[in-house]
């Protein structure tokens, strides 16, 4: 439960190593935040994390394995750690792939098996941890989304599909939660500067971990349903996703 002044005391990370999601919680570390959760497919890997955010202040942190790619194993593993912890104020899922389209285009089967993270995965452990969350009366799922699936593009349709996917789904949960005291919050981040993106041409307005979890945090205090990040994306794809798909494509090859 949040505490008196509104700050976050607990937080689960579905995707332990995100830069972005990372970035967050050290944020909501320094205001108070003392529970943290870190499940990712290597959790040994968390241990350097594991300190740092100890001694930032963190008085309770944990790392549990959980593989996007294997959704059997998705609801046992987060009500398992919703049971260990007792209350979860918020949830970043932050898992996901890049991958690269002309390797896409060379072995379909990669394709697919991009599509089951993104998209696959994030179904069955964002409706894991909204049953949770509806259960305890209240908290937040933060869904890591991307302006790539606003306008998916020719050079990245792929990654841009499952992106489009997430963020359909992620509303249409925040809309079932109405009422529950739960809520759902999507983050739609432009080009992101971190190790997954290292070597690519930058796009407009690209941003950094840093800007993005500014921005998360301010949307967790201020209730928001949608954050861009940055904030100026949300006028730029207004016009985009309206534009005719010859005009995108000339735009869109850039």
């Amino acid at each position: 439960m949040r505490d008196a002044l509104g700050a976050v005391q607990s937080v689960l990370v579905l995707g332990g190593g995100s830069e972005i999601a990372l970035t967050t919680v050290r944020k909501l570390v320094g205001d108070r935040c003392r529970t943290v959760v870190l499940a990712a497919r290597r959790p040994d890997e968390l241990a350097g994390t594991v300190a740092e955010l100890q001694a930032a202040g963190a008085t309770d942190v944990d790392t549990v394995a959980f593989d996007a790619l294997d959704p059997a194993s998705h609801e046992k593993i987060i009500d398992g750690i919703f049971e260990a912890h007792g209350d979860i104020d918020v949830v970043l899922l932050a898992f996901g792939v890049l991958g690269d389209q002309k390797e896409f285009d060379a072995d379909p089967a990669s394709a697919a098996q991009a599509i089951a993270a993104n998209f696959g995965g994030a179904v069955s452990a964002g409706l894991a941890v909204a049953h949770n969350l509806r259960k305890q009366g209240h908290g937040t799922l933060v869904v890591l989304s991307s302006v790539a699936g606003e306008r998916v593009r020719k050079d990245n349709f792929v990654y841009g599909s499952s992106k489009a996917g997430l963020d359909g789904f992620a509303q249409g949960l925040g809309d079932s939660l109405v009422g529950s005291g739960a809520r759902v919050m999507v983050v739609r981040p432009g080009f992101v500067h971190t190790k997954m993106t290292e070597g690519m041409d930058a796009a407009p307005f690209s941003t950094t971990p840093d800007v993005v979890a500014d921005a998360i945090v301010e949307g967790l205090h201020k209730r928001r349903d949608v954050v861009w990040a940055p904030s100026q994306l949300r006028y730029v794809f207004s016009a985009l996703r309206h534009l005719p798909r010859p005009v995108w494509r000339k735009v869109s090859d850039r």
